[in-house]
C-alpha cells in the first residue's frame, strides 16, 4: 500500500510488514510537525519485525495530493476523517494507533470520536488536548507554546522557515539532532516544495480556533499509553499530569528521562518496546 484516497484527496502511505503472525492487526503511526512518515522508520521496522502490519500516512498538508486551501480544511475533525478513511482501506479496524506531537493530537481525537476503530492508543509527547489547554492557563505551558501564537500570523512563519536551513535550525533548537533536522527539511521539500508543504503543515495550528469540538473536551475509553520525556521543551509536566482526568479506560504514563521532544528519533527502540508491551495480545 502506497496511497489512499478520501474524496478528491490522495495521501501518501508507507507500509512495513504484513501482520502475518498477529492476525493482521495493523498499527497506524501518525507523525507530527514538521515531519513525514519517514520519521517513524526505526520504530516501524521494530514493530513489523514483531509481526505487525504497520502503516504510516503523510498526513493532510504533508501529502502533495492532500493539500486543500484554507485553514478550516485542517480542523482536527478533518484530520480524524482522514485517518478513518485510512483505517477503512486496511480492513476497518480496530487498529492500534500511535501518534507523536501533532500526530498524538489526531490520535487522541480519533480515539475519542471513533472509539470503535481503536484497539489501543499510544500518545507520544503530547497529552490529551483538554489537559494541554487547561495547562496553558494554569502553568508555564503558555510560555512553552509561544510558537503556536506566532504561527497564527499569515505568511510570517513560512518566510522564516523556508529560508535555506531555516526549518532545520528551528527544530534543532527544539532538541532535534542536526542529521534528523536536515532529513525532515529535505523530506518536506520533496513533497511539492518547502513553501507549499510548510503552509499545509502550519495550517494545523491555524485551524485550531475552528475546531467543532473546542479543546476536544471528550473522554477516551481506549487502553492508553502516554509517553513523555522530561527533556521536552514544548510540553510541560503539568499538561501531562492533567491527562488521566480525560481517560476512562486503562491508563499508563511512561516518563523517559533525559530525552528530548523527538522521542521516535532519539529512542526508537525504547519506544518500540513500550508500544509492543502496550498492545500485547489486545
Amino acid at each position: 500500500m502506497d496511497s489512499f484516497t478520501r474524496g478528491d484527496l490522495t495521501f501518501d502511505v508507507t507500509e512495513w510488514g504484513s501482520g502475518s503472525t498477529t492476525g493482521g492487526t495493523p498499527v497506524v503511526l501518525l507523525h507530527g510537525f514538521p515531519q513525514t512518515a519517514a520519521s517513524w522508520e526505526p520504530v516501524a521496522r521494530r514493530l513489523a519485525a514483531a509481526g505487525h502490519r504497520v502503516v504510516a500516512p503523510d498526513q493532510r498538508g504533508y501529502s502533495p495530493g492532500a493539500r486543500p486551501a484554507g485553514r478550516r480544511a485542517y480542523r482536527v475533525e478533518e484530520l480524524v476523517g482522514d485517518v478513518d478513511a485510512l483505517v477503512g482501506e486496511i480492513g476497518g479496524g480496530p487498529v492500534h494507533v500511535v501518534g507523536h506531537d501533532w500526530g498524538a493530537v489526531v490520535a487522541w481525537a480519533f480515539a475519542a470520536l471513533r472509539p470503535e476503530r481503536v484497539r489501543t492508543l499510544t500518545a507520544v509527547s503530547v497529552p490529551h488536548p483538554a489537559a494541554f489547554t487547561r495547562a496553558i492557563v494554569s502553568s508555564r505551558q503558555a510560555a512553552l507554546s509561544w510558537y503556536m501564537y506566532a504561527f497564527q500570523l499569515p505568511g510570517v512563519a513560512e518566510r522564516v522557515l523556508r529560508r535555506p536551513g531555516g526549518l532545520a535550525a528551528a527544530v534543532r533548537r527544539a532538541g532535534q539532532s542536526p542529521e534528523n533536522a536536515r532529513r525532515d527539511e529535505t523530506a518536506l521539500a520533496a513533497k511539492g516544495g518547502l513553501s507549499a508543504a510548510l503552509t499545509g503543515a502550519i495550517n494545523w495550528y491555524r485551524a485550531m480556533p475552528f475546531w467543532e469540538h473546542r479543546g476536544l473536551r471528550l473522554t477516551v475509553g481506549t487502553p492508553t499509553l502516554m509517553v513523555w520525556s522530561d527533556g521536552d521543551v514544548a510540553i510541560s509536566r503539568a499538561a501531562v499530569d492533567g491527562t488521566p482526568r480525560w481517560v476512562t479506560g486503562p491508563y499508563r504514563l511512561e516518563v523517559l528521562p533525559g530525552v528530548s521532544h523527538w522521542v521516535p528519533d532519539e529512542t526508537p527502540d525504547r519506544l518500540a518496546d513500550l508500544v509492543l508491551e502496550h498492545v500485547g495480545d489486545r
